[in-house]
């Protein structure tokens, strides 16, 4: 009987061990080499939990004030995937080595994430920070979004240019909506050098609540046309606004989830496309809340899809159907990822966005 319990205690022990999260980083340092200085740089560090339980991070602490942070504020399911970013301002000039402390519930002291490099007053390589090449311009990046807005607020986006030819660059944005302003830092940049294009947003002066989306067109030299090679998209989310409901009502509120068979998604689904030119897929959203489901809007980032669902106005713990079809030519061309947009009078999640791995 003695062999017996000691046994237990012991696969016991065993168990509890192995039934806990585990935090896998893909690489716990990155050599950035050269970077721009002024020029703020994000590193991102891929990881798994390779545990059998949710792991959770509780803090992230940057070892410099020069570098902000974030990371899932939600609990991580075992197996599945999660990524810590960190963005240096590149503010002094030289080499530097920076750390991350990443707390979580699967061990009591810290993992170590670092990165390294030298920040350059003249641009070298253009490939890794200004990937869009206009040709005597490269940018940072040719798609912008205002994400989570509220009506009055005033997000502010920044754009890095560097001027890869021979004479000085005045950078100017061509077709710019009522609701977006631009300012150039520097109005002019020297050759071999970077600037920044700092675009504004009105929110009181967009046209609709939920995604608002435009193209500008950035002037490679004056004058300029506008045309595929020279555009930036630029979406917009404006939420709906519920500061006023009591603690019964929110208590009570509609609550929107997404199933793909018995499976209940977070915020992404894969779809298998292979060599197929269209592919179709259909998921539920359901309502789990006590109170009617309205969903106001429903919408595409880009071409490469269209969606349908079969009801707006959802029952408490009713569903609807919703229909995907995705295009494989347009999706090649598309600039961003296929994602639906989902404004709804849930007030936990009143923007909702499904994100589509296709493979």
């Amino acid at each position: 009987m003695k062999r017996l319990s000691t046994t237990l205690a012991a696969t016991a022990l065993a168990f509890g061990l192995w039934a806990q999260p585990r935090m896998a980083v893909d690489a716990d340092n990155l050599k950035l080499g050269e970077i721009m200085w002024q020029n703020p740089k994000t590193v991102s560090y891929g990881f798994t939990n390779k545990g059998s339980d949710p792991l959770v991070i509780t803090e992230v602490r940057a070892s410099c004030g020069c570098v902000s942070v974030s990371y899932p504020k939600t609990a991580i399911p075992a197996g599945k995937q999660g990524t810590v970013t960190a963005v240096y301002d590149a503010g002094m000039l030289g080499t530097f080595y920076r750390e991350l402390a990443v707390y979580t519930n699967a061990q009591d002291e810290p993992l170590y994430l670092s990165f390294e490099g030298r920040v350059v007053e003249t641009a070298v390589d253009y490939e890794g920070d200004f990937p869009i090449d206009m040709g005597n311009v490269r940018l940072s990046a040719n798609y912008v979004e205002f994400d989570d807005v509220q009506k009055g607020d005033r997000p502010v986006v920044e754009l890095q240019v560097a001027n890869a030819g021979t004479a000085v660059y005045q950078p100017q944005l061509m077709h710019l909506p009522q609701y977006l302003s631009a300012e150039y830092v520097p109005a002019q940049i020297q050759p071999g050098r970077t600037g920044k294009i700092r675009l504004t947003l009105d929110s009181g002066k967009l046209p609709s609540q939920g995604l608002n989306q435009t193209s500008v067109y950035l002037a490679r030299r004056i004058p300029d046309r506008v045309s595929d090679e020279n555009e930036i998209q630029v979406s917009t989310v404006l939420l709906p606004a519920f500061q006023n409901l009591t603690a019964d009502k929110l208590a009570r509120a509609p609550r929107i989830v997404f199933m793909d068979g018995e499976e209940m998604l977070t915020d992404e689904v894969d779809v298998v496309m292979g060599t197929k030119k269209k592919v179709t897929k259909t998921l539920t959203v359901t309502n789990i809340g006590e109170l009617p489901l309205s969903i106001t809007t429903v919408q595409v980032f880009n071409q490469s899809m269209t969606v349908s669902l079969s009801d707006r106005r959802i029952p408490a713990h009713g569903s609807a159907k919703l229909k995907i079809t995705l295009d494989a030519h347009q999706l090649a061309k598309a600039k961003s990822g296929p994602r639906i947009l989902f404004i709804s009078n849930d007030p936990r999640q009143p923007k909702t966005i499904l994100n589509l791995n296709v493979e």
